[in-house]
């Protein structure tokens, strides 16, 4: 049965996680994915606080399974009011998604939330940890969006044996080999963010949906220009007229500012607009190449699960080959 203790300390059915990502992962996909075992992670990054209590009621409206809340933390201030929000309607999980939240930890362990932080380097990891993080998630620079610069086969292990308490692996993983491997590289659970993109309950334009089908792996791009901080996303001449100057990409938020009155970081699609795939930021992990279909997130959760077990009958069936083998 694929169980570890992760489900237990979440509360749900499967080691799967949705990814929190800004602006995508809003009340539809993430009940449909704590729905169908998983944990759904709404990524409110782009919510005010309204914004955040509406969507956290919306959620509860289609699912009592548990669910968590991603929000980024590098500038402590800015997210007071939004994790005034969790506290008020009793989120028990929250996922920081860019740093460290040292200042929200010890009144959010009062108000008995478990708290997630992703970390791209081993001593991120162990910084979480001694900030009284309950778990931390070993994400490698294949992921979409903000990511770092370790690939998550080294990276997933180190953390592992880095610290002591539960680590999730992330970054590329777009099929249920990729959640058997992170398994076997000793994480309990994984998290899956760009394959999620591809579903009609996603929050994203027609255009961002289509282009992870169309694409592969190296279409990806690591860049700053949208943020001002490194994030992954699909390749566009947006991304290639930036890296022409990049000395003069400003430093996180104001690169986001700039980017916003730009135009480009509509991704979700507002209003019904399409998103323009030559400028829009349309993050996207290297797994993309494994997305040939858009289809239900119910139904990706389903093939999740049935091709993590399969692969994980192989390595088994390796291993009792191994055994049989070593007493011939």
């Amino acid at each position: 049965m694929l169980r570890t203790d992760i489900c237990d300390l979440f509360g749900i059915e499967y080691p799967i996680l949705l990814a929190g990502m800004g602006g995508v992962s809003m009340a539809g996909l993430v009940a449909a994915v704590s729905n169908a075992g998983g944990l759904g992670v709404m990524g409110a990054a782009t919510l005010d606080a309204g914004g955040l209590r509406r969507e956290i009621r919306k959620t509860r409206d289609l699912t009592d399974k548990p669910f968590a809340v991603d929000l980024l933390a590098p500038i402590p201030d800015s997210i007071r009011p939004q994790v005034q929000v969790l506290f008020d309607e009793g989120i028990k999980i929250f996922v920081a998604g860019l740093a460290v939240p040292r200042e929200f930890i010890v009144e959010m362990h009062e108000h008995g939330m478990l708290v997630v932080v992703m970390c791209g380097k081993v001593h991120h990891a162990l910084s979480a940890e001694a900030a009284g993080a309950d778990v931390v998630a070993a994400q490698g620079t294949e992921a979409g969006g903000h990511t770092g610069e370790v690939g998550t086969l080294a990276l997933v292990p180190q953390v592992v044996d880095a610290v002591g308490i539960p680590v999730l692996g992330a970054g590329g993983i777009a099929d249920g080999r990729g959640i058997a491997a992170t398994l076997a590289l000793g994480a309990q659970g994984a998290i899956v963010g760009t394959r999620f993109i591809a579903t009609p309950e996603a929050t994203a334009a027609p255009a961002y949906r289509e282009a992870l089908v169309q694409r592969g792996a190296s279409d990806t791009a690591r860049t700053r220009c949208y943020t001002g901080k490194p994030a992954r996303a699909i390749r566009n001449p947006y991304i290639a007229e930036w890296a022409e100057r990049a000395d003069q990409i400003e430093a996180f938020p104001m690169q986001m500012i700039h980017s916003m009155k730009e135009g480009v970081m509509d991704y979700m699609g507002t209003g019904g607009r399409d998103a323009d795939p030559d400028r829009t930021f349309m993050p996207a992990g290297q797994g993309m190449g494994l997305i040939r279909e858009i289809k239900p997130a119910a139904e990706v959760m389903r093939d999740l699960v049935s091709e993590t077990e399969a692969a994980t009958a192989r390595l088994h069936a390796l291993e009792a080959g191994a055994h049989v083998a070593g007493r011939a």
